[in-house]
Formats: C-alpha cells, structure tokens, sequence
C-alpha cells in the first residue's frame, strides 16, 4: 500500500465574534487538540481585548494554562474584524456585519498566507462557524479541508438550509406572507410560523430583505452547502429527525453539548462576580438565576417590569445585568430604590461565571434569553426554565424548551410583559406545583441525554470519533494529491 508520509494534522479554528460562539469552538479546540490535531486558534483583536481585559490583561494567550496543563499543541493568535477596538460593535449592528460580511475574510485570507510560510505543520483544515460566508473561497484558495461548526440546535440549522422551501411555499419572503402551519420541511413535523426565527417571520412587504443581515443569512447558508463536514452541538437523541435531514445532504456530526465543566479557559468578556458567599446558607433550590447572555439588549420598560416580577414574587435571586443591556448609551435602567426593596433577597451583578452559579445546590431554576449555551447547560444542571427569547433564533430555540421538550414555560404569553405575569411565572416555576414538578422531571430525563451522549460510547462521543477519522482521512487525502502520490486502502 502506498501512502504519504504522514503529517501531523493542523486545524485552524475562527469563531464568529459573539461570546456564545466563541465559548463552543474554544472547548471544541481542546478536545481537538487532546486527540493530536495542532490546532491554531483565531479571536479577533475585540474579542480578545475584551478578554483580557475581563481578567485585567492576564489573557495574552487564552490557552496558556491549558497547553502546559495538558501538553497539547494549540496556538493563539488575533486578527482584526475591521474595525477599530474603540468601536462600539453592539450599538452599530449593522455598519459592524458589513465589515464582517466584506473585509473580514481579507484578514483571515492574509493570516492563512502568512502562516503558511512559517508554520510547521502547515495548516491543512479550517473550522469556520456557521455564520461566515466566505469559508468555502478561503478553503478553495488554500487547498484546506472545509468544516463548518453550528453552535446552535440542529432544528435551526435546518430551517435555515431550507430557505428555499420556505420562499417557494410563500412563508418567507412575499408580498402575502402565509400564516398556516408550517409541515414540509424535511425532518421537521410541524412548525407555527411565530416559531420560526424572527428574520424568516417578515415578509417582503414589511421588510427589506436585502439588508446585511439577509445577505449573511443567503451567503451562509448557501456556502455551508459547500463543507466537507458540517459539525452541529447538539445531541442525537434530542433531535434525531432534524439531524436525519441533514445527513441525508452531506456529513454532518451532532457532537455536542461542547463544553467543559472543569475548563478554566478565559472566555467571558466582562469581568466576573463571584457570588459563592451570596448563595451560601440558601436552601436547595431556593434561587433563580437570571442572565440575559453577553450580548442581547432588552428595552428599559421590560426590565422595569421584569425588576418588579422580581420583587413581587417574593423568590430569592441573583440578576446577570451587562452595563450596556439595554444600551451603551443608557446607564440607568432599573427602577428607583430597586436595590434597597431587594436587600439580601437579590443580588445583582454586571457578569458572572454562569457555571458556578448555576452548578450551586442552591440555585433551582434559571430565567434565560434561551440562548443555546445557556439551555444546555442549565439542562446539564437539571435547572428547569424561563424562556424570554430576544434574539433572532431564539423563538425556535424557545419552542425546544417549551413545547417539544417540556423543560421550561415562557416567562409571558403576549408580546407586552408585565410585572404581574413575571411574578405569577416566576412562581409557577420555583415553587412546588403540578407545573414545577412536570418540567422538573422533564429536565431530569434531558440531562440524561445531555450526559449520556458524552461517556465513552455515547452517541455524541461515537459521532465526534468518527468525525475525527474522516477528517484526518480527507487531511492526507489532500497532503497525498497536492504531492502526486496515490492512496492505495487495504480491501
């Protein structure tokens, strides 16, 4: 059998600049890296600076700590998205996903080049997210294995690819949008159109879908159809039909929850509180936890009434709120003599480790923004759920919580919040009930999914093995065609 000699693996990995993506692909890295692929890993310079900035500059290479530790071969290094540090990225959303959409790949494009003129082993493979455009020309250009990873669930994931299903069955893009359920998209039963993710709820009469947002949804989703492999964190079990769809396209590998509990990875990009003396002496269960991730904002009337759910629930807890939640521009968001009416019944921080909080014995239900890292883990925790969605896919990630999986309730029923359906769900969820109890044990039987999936011969663990044989049969299949030589395999 002739085969070329064979060449360490070198994966490059570039998450898209949000925390909730960037928090999978560094924990993915890690595993890589455990499994003998170098790996070099590519923040952007605003990431990173607020990275280290967080840990009061201690994070000049987030994976320090984890390559002396563990002796794996990761390097670091930044790249800019275009845009000054100073740039407020959040408060111009859109003038920050033009750069992303059209000058970003030019600096990733340079940084592969200049690699590939030093590094040793070269790079042979870039895992790129979802959400990029441009994966498919970089790996065309540099003759690398092209993965894209999704860091959201796999119903998401498949609506999106079936875009075009959606506009030719008149749900998604027309002048007369339809508003009757939705029951041909491959893998999915049945979905309301309020269920979809908010940019695939308009039409084209309210709407401009020529905006950057619609033309990363069009060119991702389009390009991802070009990857060799298509990594999604989510589990089999959890989503079997969504996934059959999928792989039924092209490779595509559920190896999630990616994450570690143990990982002491600088990833957050606020500095953190550390609330373990707050919780101490609080019965079991008796906290809820509150966060609205690291960067959806929420309009200063919802969290007035949200703030005062709070205190009318009676229900100890600890509220997660980014100094730029409803705004860079509006420092002062909570109602008057909100902190002396809470006392030491509440506890409010700017940011958090959202692990050790929710890992505490006393903590027992969680009011998330449904975002997909904060549903995994509170699942993994056994933590039932309030859902306020607030960004775009959340509505479908809303609708595995509530409707398919049963593990949580909405916070609200109607658009409009008040502070007497806060309070009454807050209830509902915390306080011993025929609700409680149900979601409860529903969550106990997903978190069985969650932790199964990941032993030794778990179906996530299985898929992540496989996954990695086919990628690094690919690796050398490309290493042996760029030098002329023939891969011959045993019969």
């Amino acid at each position: 059998m002739e085969r070329a000699k064979s060449r360490k693996p070198h994966i490059m990995m570039i998450p898209y600049p949000l925390q909730g993506h960037v928090i999978p692909f560094v924990h993915l890295a890690i595993k890589l890296a455990s499994n003998g692929f170098t790996i070099t890993f590519v923040n952007t310079d605003s990431i990173h600076h607020h990275i280290s900035t967080a840990h009061h500059g201690d994070s000049e290479d987030i994976f320090s700590a984890a390559r002396s530790s563990g002796q794996l071969d990761i390097r670091y290094t930044t790249v800019s998205d275009g845009f000054p540090l100073g740039f407020d990225r959040s408060l111009n959303h859109d003038q920050f996903f033009e750069g992303i959409l059209h000058v970003f790949s030019a600096h990733v494009d340079d940084l592969i080049a200049k690699l590939a003129g030093r590094d040793e082993p070269p790079v042979t493979c870039l895992i790129a997210d979802t959400f990029y455009v441009w994966s498919s020309m970089i790996c065309d250009k540099h003759n690398l294995v092209n993965v894209s990873f999704w860091t959201e669930p796999a119903l998401v994931l498949n609506l999106y690819y079936h875009m075009d299903l959606l506009i030719s069955n008149g749900h998604f893009k027309s002048l007369d949008k339809r508003e009757d359920v939705i029951d041909y998209i491959p893998g999915v039963k049945a979905i309301e159109p309020k269920d979809l993710m908010s940019y695939l709820q308009v039409s084209d009469k309210d709407v401009d879908t020529n905006t950057v947002v619609y033309r990363i949804l069009f060119k991702a989703f389009k390009d991802v159809k070009r990857a060799d492999f298509v990594l999604c964190n989510t589990v089999q079990e959890l989503e079997p039909d969504s996934l059959s769809a999928l792989q039924a396209k092209q490779p595509v590998y559920a190896i999630g929850p990616v994450y570690s509990t143990e990982s002491a990875i600088p990833t957050s990009l606020w500095a953190e509180s550390d609330c373990t003396e707050w919780l101490k002496g609080r019965p079991p269960g008796s906290v809820l936890y509150v966060s609205f991730g690291s960067y959806a904002h929420v309009g200063k009337k919802e969290i007035v009434e949200i703030a005062h759910g709070l205190l009318q629930s009676g229900v100890s807890f600890i509220w997660v709120l980014r100094p730029d939640i409803v705004g860079s521009d509006v420092p002062d968001f909570l109602p008057a003599g909100f902190l002396d009416q809470a006392q030491d019944r509440g506890l409010v921080v700017q940011w958090c480790c959202q692990m050790a909080v929710i890992s505490n014995p006393a903590v027992g239900g969680f009011l998330t923004h449904c975002g997909w890292n904060s549903i995994l883990e509170s699942a993994w925790f056994g933590l039932p759920m309030l859902c306020y969605p607030l960004l775009t896919d959340q509505f479908t990630n809303r609708k595995l919580v509530v409707d398919d999986w049963r593990i949580g309730i909405n916070l609200c029923e109607k658009k409009t919040i008040t502070r007497s359906q806060v309070s009454e769900n807050i209830r509902r969820l915390m306080m011993n009930g025929e609700i409680s109890s149900e979601v409860r044990n529903n969550v106990e039987k997903v978190k069985c999914h969650l932790k199964d999936a990941v032993t030794a011969v778990g179906s996530s663990e299985t898929s992540f093995n496989s996954f990695v044989d086919h990628v690094q049969d690919r690796i050398e299949s490309k290493l042996c065609n760029i030098n002329g030589l023939k891969i011959s395999r045993p019969d």
